[in-house]
């Protein structure tokens, strides 16, 4: 296995700041590592990005979100430098953004309904759809939590314009970074904080705090459901949280590639589940 993380901006031959305890452990471990240019990836320039990238087998990213899109490029350009990444293209779409994994997850995270691009109309008919009450907005891949009650929570969906308000703020916040459309939400009361579970090809193998949250750790959760669910998916993470009843919700999915671990989480131990 070769390690792929972020360069350095500032140092572009060693591993960004953020990145470097995994890519220590990994060399600890008798793996190969090298680094990529994420600048030039979001850019699109996907074979200026993996320059520094030498042949081998078996990749895996550890880095910095990316568009589906431009992970596609990115398989691409390694794959014309005899680098096989680990996960497919069709594989990060489903697991990076909601609209591939949620109607697999339907009995088990909140009803939601979404938009293709970011108008009011298309906005105003699915929040039409979900009906009255409470709701949390978000795109494909991301929420503005931090910015909770001005650009995530909807008190009330009946009411058209406090809801375009929020969904205009949360586009002005996530600007170029808006991926897809929106994703309405019911609004669901969740009493503990989030756990992160780590899969690798269908089985848990990782279980911790969530980067949010990085000394809190709930009760581990019934995982027996979720396995099934995304066995064709070679790496990923999901986030769950125990619901007012009683009962673990997913929030989240994601490609385990670029989900972030939080500090108190070792990095050898996400290398060692690789």
């Amino acid at each position: 296995m070769i390690l792929l993380v972020p360069a350095d901006p500032l140092r572009p031959v060693r591993p960004d700041p953020h990145f470097a305890p995994e890519a220590a452990a990994a060399r600890d471990a008798g793996h190969r590592v090298a680094v990529v240019d994420h600048d030039a990836l979001a850019r699109g320039e996907a074979e200026r990005a993996v320059a520094r990238v030498p042949a081998d087998d078996d990749a895996v990213y550890r880095g910095w979100m990316l568009r589906s899109e431009h992970y596609a490029a990115f398989s691409a350009a390694l794959a014309a430098r005899g680098v096989t990444t680990r996960t497919s293209p069709g594989q990060y779409r489903r697991a990076h953004e909601l609209p591939g994994w949620y109607g697999d997850f339907t009995a088990h995270t909140p009803e939601s309904v979404w938009t293709e691009g970011f108008d009011r109309e298309a906005f105003d008919e699915v929040r039409r759809d979900l009906g009255p009450g409470p709701a949390v907005l978000r795109d494909y891949t991301k929420s503005a939590k931090h910015h909770w009650h001005e650009a995530a929570y909807i008190p009330d969906l009946a009411d058209a314009e406090a809801a375009w308000r929020v969904a205009a703020r949360f586009r002005e916040l996530r600007d170029d970074d808006a991926t897809g459309g929106f994703v309405l939400r019911r609004f669901e009361r969740f009493t503990s904080t989030e756990v992160r579970t780590w899969w690798v090809d269908g089985a848990c193998a990782l279980i911790g705090p969530h980067p949010d949250t990085p000394n809190e750790v709930p009760d581990a959760p019934d995982l027996d459901a979720i396995g099934p669910l995304i066995a064709d998916l070679r790496f990923a993470t999901v986030d769950l949280a125990r619901r007012a009843d009683g009962e673990w919700r997913v929030v989240e999915l994601g490609d385990g590639q670029v989900s972030d671990k939080p500090g108190t989480t070792a990095a050898g131990a996400v290398v060692a589940i690789l």
